[in-house]
């Protein structure tokens, strides 16, 4: 029997530990006095542990590395993670855009199950245990060294110590430099996932609205790199939310001006809204135009849409002009913004780049350098967008590092 040595208890550490142990002595370490932590406030604390479309479909949620993951995802799929949590007790259930959640609404539910998993593989968790240096000889690694100068060797390693995103949850980005130490490629980490600054002060205005139903694209020139359906909300550097969180990832740090934008009114075409907007004036026909828009937009929306109308709030209704009602139908489908910049990593969700894909085995999440070493997780350089991707991403290839640790 082999000794597998896990580095890192996030969901790709604990998957890879519990499929590993099924043949091996596993040691689990973590840094933290506690398993999961960054798994913890996932989801805003309900945890979205993984997506029930077709997992044929994934790949599309996928912009970084898709083709990497073909073999991971397709040998433990999201199927799998359902039935694995369900047979733990962890009961899930599936919401909007086929998100899957515990059904208490709990993360704590999803870790206390993983925990359980680990119990009865017999898996030794060594908390509050932070690996400093990797011993080598050669190509191979012959033991790892913690904080405290105890020396752990093993047989095969797995490096599943996150990105850089939410360092207080223990991600700071030294598995990259472990990597890197170890003759690995690292491609520069960046955030994903994170929230969007705007330059334009009227923004901070709107902070803590949010829109739910509303197209987001991402804009560069006239190219439209991104576009979803969803909800978003305004913070007092700009905006956030699910779709701007997706929207992130096509935001690039190349000296080119970006344009987020909304379509308030998705559901309507032009003329639709248009008709739209003259019923509302007929109902409202002796109001002021500032009183007029009750029934088509959030109260908090409404005086900034008309400082960009450029029609007076104090017009009366009535003498709105067919142009002007024409600029605010495209005021309405065409919200825009000029993108600043985006949030530092520290507060990206996922981390993009990490450890080459290229000097990784998709196969068995084995390092093409280090015959005794695997990867899995957030080290890895692949990323997706929100909606459990990226955590059943950890737990597929958590699973196949897991299970190939003794080829």
């Amino acid at each position: 029997m082999s000794k597998v040595i896990v580095i890192g208890a996030g969901p790709a550490g604990m998957m890879a530990a519990i499929s590993a142990a099924q043949n091996n002595q596993v040691v689990l370490l973590e840094g933290n006095n506690r398993l999961g932590k960054k798994l913890f406030i996932t989801g805003k604390g309900r945890c979205n542990v993984t997506n029930a479309k077709d997992i044929s479909e994934f790949f599309d949620m996928i912009p970084g590395n898709p083709h990497f993951l073909y073999s991971s995802l397709y040998t433990f799929t999201n199927e799998d993670t359902m039935n694995f949590f369900q047979k733990l007790g962890v009961k899930l259930k599936v919401e909007r855009g086929s998100r899957v959640f515990p059904e208490s609404d709990k993360s704590s539910d999803i870790i206390s199950g993983l925990s359980r998993a680990l119990d009865e593989a017999k898996v030794r968790v060594m908390l509050n245990s932070k690996v400093s240096k990797i011993l080598t000889e050669g190509d191979v690694i012959k033991a790892v060294v913690l904080t405290d100068g105890k020396v752990i060797e093993g047989d095969s390693f797995i490096l599943c110590t996150g990105g850089k995103s939410y360092p207080l949850t223990g991600s700071t980005g030294e598995g990259f430099n472990f990597a890197r130490k170890l003759g690995h490629k690292i491609i520069d980490p960046k955030p994903s996932l994170v929230p969007i600054e705007i330059k334009e002060d009227w923004v901070k205005e709107l902070q803590g609205l949010s829109l739910k139903n509303v197209e987001f694209r991402i804009s560069n020139g006239k190219k439209v790199l991104f576009k979803d359906f969803g909800e978003m909300i305004f913070t007092h550097f700009g905006i956030s939310g699910p779709v701007v969180l997706s929207g992130s990832r096509f935001v690039k740090n190349d000296g080119i001006t970006y344009t987020a934008s909304l379509d308030l009114k998705p559901a309507l075409d032009d003329k639709e809204l248009d008709l739209r907007i003259q019923k509302d004036f007929q109902k409202y026909i002796n109001k002021d135009f500032k009183n007029s828009l009750v029934d088509l937009l959030p109260k908090r929306l409404i005086e900034t849409i008309i400082h960009l109308s450029e029609i007076s709030g104090d017009k009366k209704v009535n003498e709105i002009t067919k142009e002007e009602r024409k600029k605010l139908v495209n005021l309405l489908k065409n919200f825009s913004f000029t993108v600043k910049g985006l949030r530092p990593i520290e507060e990206a969700i996922v981390t993009a780049g990490g450890v080459d894909t290229r000097e990784i085995d998709p196969s068995t999440m084995r390092s093409k350098i280090i015959s005794n070493l695997f990867f899995a997780g957030e080290v890895i350089d692949v990323d997706a967008f929100t909606g459990g991707y990226n955590v059943q991403i950890a737990l597929s290839t958590g699973y196949i590092a897991g299970t190939h640790v003794n080829e």
